[in-house]
């Protein structure tokens, strides 16, 4: 499945494979995100809603 990432050294938006779904924990909150990779192998990560990500992680 493709995502559209934020590139930050680039200041632009791609889109690339997403490699993995994650969350995060901040106590009671939970935050949830897609993990991918740009050409030159820089992590990225994009924060989506809960339905996003739940639709991508069946």
């Amino acid at each position: 499945m493709k995502h559209k990432f934020y590139d930050v050294k680039t200041k632009s938006h791609i889109e690339t494979e997403v490699l993995e779904t994650v969350t995060f924990q901040n106590g009671s909150r939970t935050s949830y995100a897609f993990k991918g990779k740009t050409a030159d192998g820089r992590s990225l990560t994009a924060f989506v809603s809960k339905a996003v990500w739940d639709k991508a992680a069946k």
